[in-house]
């Protein structure tokens, strides 16, 4: 007879023994005896948070058992119990849990670096993280691959995904794509599992960019505090040796004349918040003479009583030198920038401009 049988003939009440032994269980069979009796008592159990091999053990062990005997019931109550209170500390049981349990306590470098190493060995299906991607990385990934793989891709998403990631392509290359997805239907299951990983592979080994905005960006940054003949000269500079991306510089450059065009009139009273009253004076004052619009723009968006205070002051300083007019309106750029990095202000969109 197994022990699986005697367990079970042990298990069987006995009304003529009042004091029924204890009958032996495995720590499995005691788990299951504990889930069973929260389930009985309707206690939520987070059983989906075991792992799927934990999740069949734990079935098989309850598949073994069919009664329980109180003794038996009450031991491993008390067993459970008494495992309860002399434990002191839990664990999360895997690299993602720690870095959940640890990721507002980390560094950037050491969080993404975990992070990449716990997608790394977690197996999952490749597609669901392909999926994940965004449009710009699916376009790179559609762009550098066989029409055929990029077939079962588009297999692989949503109707309403593939249909949007197809729509951006040329036309031509759209054709070639849709026409190979009728070729697929005789691809099987372990060639698309093999394609997936190794497309996920191509996108996890990407190396990590150096900077987290791109040149463009930075090149206006720096340019958004220099002065404005600097400026310019820089700028004629790239426009010699690549047209395209001084005109990208162009637009992602942000000064004082461009505060007309890219500020909300109801976000003035925020700037003046944050700048040194005396370096706003000094803006002002320079900015009657260089750039009168966008000045005339901050007297009309403060308060009149306000406005006509630093109108005054501004016309009693007289016209400041040209660098500390141009240094004190880079502080007011500089002010703005902070707004819009906090989220306390957002720019007009270049794209807006001529709707505003």
């Amino acid at each position: 007879m197994t022990q699986d049988a005697e367990i079970l003939d042990d298990a069987v009440p006995d009304a003529a023994n009042s004091h029924a032994a204890v009958q032996p269980l495995t720590s499995g069979q005691k788990a299951a005896v504990i889930v069973r009796l929260l389930l009985s008592e309707e206690v939520p159990l987070a059983l989906d948070r075991l792992t799927p091999s934990q999740q069949e053990r734990l079935a098989r062990y309850m598949a073994t058992l069919s009664h329980v005997n109180r003794a038996t019931l009450a031991r491993v109550v008390q067993d459970f119990t008494t495992a309860l209170d002399s434990l002191a500390l839990t664990f999360p049981g895997g690299l993602p849990d720690a870095l959940t349990l640890l990721e507002p306590h980390l560094s950037a470098p050491a969080r993404e670096g975990l992070m990449a190493e716990a997608k790394a060995n977690v197996p999952a299906n490749p597609w669901t993280r392909l999926a994940e991607l965004d449009d710009e990385e699916l376009g790179a990934l559609i762009a550098s691959e066989s029409a055929e793989v990029c077939a079962i891709l588009l297999s692989k998403l949503s109707v309403a995904r593939a249909a949007a990631v197809l729509g951006k392509m040329p036309e031509d290359r759209a054709e070639v794509i849709a026409h190979a997805v009728s070729l697929t239907s005789t691809v099987s299951p372990d060639v698309v599992e093999r394609i997936g990983m190794t497309l996920l592979g191509q996108m996890t080994d990407k190396p990590k960019a150096a900077f987290n905005v791109s040149a463009v960006d930075r090149v206006g940054a720096i340019l958004n505090a220099a002065s404005g003949s600097i400026r310019e000269a820089i700028l004629d500079g790239l426009d010699k040796r690549n047209a395209d991306f001084a005109q990208e510089v162009r637009r992602a450059i942000f000064t004082f004349e461009h505060i007309p065009k890219r500020i909300k009139p109801t976000d003035v009273p925020k700037i003046l918040r944050i700048v040194d009253p005396e370096k706003m004076i000094v803006a002002l004052s320079s900015g009657l003479v260089e750039a009168p619009i966008a000045t005339e723009f901050l007297f009309e968006n403060m308060s009149k009583r306000m406005a006509e205070q630093m109108r005054e002051e501004a016309e009693a300083r007289g016209t400041p030198r040209l660098h500390e007019g141009e240094a004190a309106m880079a502080e007011v750029v500089t002010a703005i920038r902070e707004l819009t990095d906090a989220g306390e202000i957002l720019l007009i969109p270049q794209e807006e401009e001529e709707e505003v």
